[in-house]
């Protein structure tokens, strides 16, 4: 997941579907009633709690962190990225960028502030369309990745109870998450495995509706780090596995964000087109 302008890897897609379907507002933290869908609802509830809501996000209003990506062989990504969670906002600076636009030599910087998406290489503009779908893609994707679990709370979802999996000793509850469909068109699917004694997601499986992928799913697996009182998936590692969680493959694409800072105050200059 060439890096050709007109080409998008499979691997680089991270479920584009459930990127666009997740975006709507935000649940925070526990009214005082709740009606649950059923138990699976309430575990991805509880492993919310522990990570940490979308309200606490909020509470810390900005967050900035480098974003590592290297595949196996070697190429890798390094983005500077900036976010405000109140508009999901997003702004990063690549430099090295092997996998994201290469042909582009030198840093690229990428951005949108709730309304527009725009990229810039050597201080000018690009607003060629495949570029411009490549920064939008980029944007949208690593905010949800770093939201993800406060989006599992989103309004339009639907929460499943799989089965109880015991691997390595650690018995798991296994939850299926899917999401409403506007148009009536297939959507994409994570299954979550979360630890019964830390109430944390170690891995989940997930498909790629809008690139075929959908018998053979990926596998991703997280490491978590506290950072300001949140537990962050800091540490991902993903490669093509089964629906019982067998691994397809030999090499982890690496994924790691570092320097993680929150409430940075960051201008809304940053993310917007001069």
């Amino acid at each position: 997941m060439s890096t050709k302008m007109k080409i998008i890897p499979l691997l680089f897609i991270l479920s584009a579907v459930s990127v666009i379907s997740c975006t709507s507002e935000p649940q925070g933290d526990k009214p005082e009633t709740i009606t649950f869908q059923n138990n699976a609802h309430e575990i991805i509830y509880n492993m919310v709690q522990k990570v940490g809501t979308y309200q606490d996000l909020l509470d810390r209003k900005d967050v900035r962190y480098t974003y590592t990506y290297q595949t196996p062989d070697g190429k890798k990504d390094v983005a500077a990225e900036q976010y405000i969670f109140d508009g999901e906002w997003s702004y990063a600076k690549y430099d090295p960028h092997e996998r994201t636009l290469a042909q582009l030599e030198g840093p690229i910087e990428q951005g949108y502030d709730g309304r527009e998406f725009w990229l810039k290489h050597k201080g000018v503009y690009i607003d060629e369309e495949e570029a411009i779908s490549r920064a939008k893609f980029n944007r949208k994707t690593n905010f949800y990745w770093f939201t993800m679990m406060q989006k599992l709370l989103d309004p339009g979802l639907h929460y499943t109870y799989v089965k109880e999996d015991m691997l390595n000793g650690t018995t798991y509850d296994v939850v299926k998450v899917t999401f409403n469909s506007p148009n009536g068109q297939p959507t994409d699917t994570y299954q979550l495995y979360i630890n019964r004694d830390s109430g944390l997601a170690d891995q989940f499986l997930f498909t790629v509706v809008d690139y075929g992928v959908e018998e053979t799913p990926f596998l991703m697996r997280l490491q978590y780090e506290e950072v300001d009182g949140l537990l962050i998936p800091t540490d991902r590692r993903y490669m093509k596995a089964t629906w019982e969680g067998e691994l397809l493959g030999e090499q982890w694409i690496q994924v790691r964000w570092t320097d993680i800072q929150f409430n940075n105050g960051l201008s809304p200059e940053i993310f917007q087109r001069s």
